[in-house]
């Protein structure tokens, strides 16, 4: 099997060593029986994070450092690494080691047994668990995941992760518009609305070992609020067609 793990990255050279360490021990476990690339996606970092990252890996053919000349967001990010990717399955996850890179083939692994579409992490699982963040982050993440149980689905409980894997007919037929971190939910409510399967990994998840959060709180509730209010008015009035959004 082919594995592509995309891992995007804004200002984050404080913690390049590190990451590139954990990502060797991982390549290093799972090449023993799989063939497995890595697409690192600088998002317009106005530190040296693309520099570093390609020293530590330019002996590896099949780690790539895809960057973007400004920050675009993190959906953007993620469509990029897409883009470079071949694996027959996709991995998302941070950069930061708020869900360690050693919990990946346990994620695949549950791919294999629960054979479905995607596997998401799930910290607001029953058997998930959170360590050392922030209330107010939190309240943000578990409040919106709540929200969405109820206009979605219920039994998925946690809707925010970037933390995922997904089969490769996923990536190349679900479409996002977000660029901010709402994408994680939207791309994960698009799917599900068109019929892929989804299963939970109850995780831990842990607070930022270095570096600094760039999500702004403010804003992207309010589009989680925006995005909300649309799939309600879908839920009532039916999804408009494609060529209805583009002719308004």
């Amino acid at each position: 099997m082919k594995i592509s793990l995309v891992i995007p990255a804004f200002n984050e050279s404080e913690g390049v060593h590190q990451t590139a360490n954990a990502v060797r021990n991982l390549l290093a476990y799972l090449r023993k029986t799989n063939d497995v690339e890595v697409v690192f996606v600088n998002d317009g970092s106005k530190d040296n994070t693309a520099e570093l990252l390609t020293a530590e890996f330019k002996d590896d053919p099949k780690i790539k450092v895809v960057s973007h000349e400004v920050n675009k967001g993190l959906g953007a990010a993620i469509r990029t690494g897409f883009q470079h990717t071949t694996g027959d399955i996709i991995v998302t996850t941070d950069f930061d080691g708020t869900y360690p890179l050693t919990t990946i083939p346990q994620m695949l692994g549950r791919m294999t047994v629960d054979n479905v579409d995607i596997i998401t992490a799930s910290p607001y699982h029953p058997n998930g668990r959170v360590e050392g963040v922030p209330r107010y982050r939190l309240l943000f993440s578990f409040g919106a995941s709540l929200l969405y149980r109820l206009l979605v689905r219920w039994n998925i409980h946690t809707w925010t992760a970037l933390y995922r894997a997904y089969r490769r007919k996923v990536v190349e037929t679900v479409n996002f518009e977000s660029n901010d971190f709402l994408s994680l939910t939207e791309f994960l409510v698009r799917a599900i609305q068109s019929g892929y399967t989804v299963s939970e990994f109850p995780t831990t998840l842990h607070v930022r070992t270095f570096g600094t959060s760039s999500i702004k709180i403010a804003r992207v509730t309010m589009s989680h609020i925006k995005f909300q209010t649309r799939l309600l008015k879908e839920a009532f009035f039916g999804k408009p067609s494609p060529q209805l959004i583009k002719e308004n």
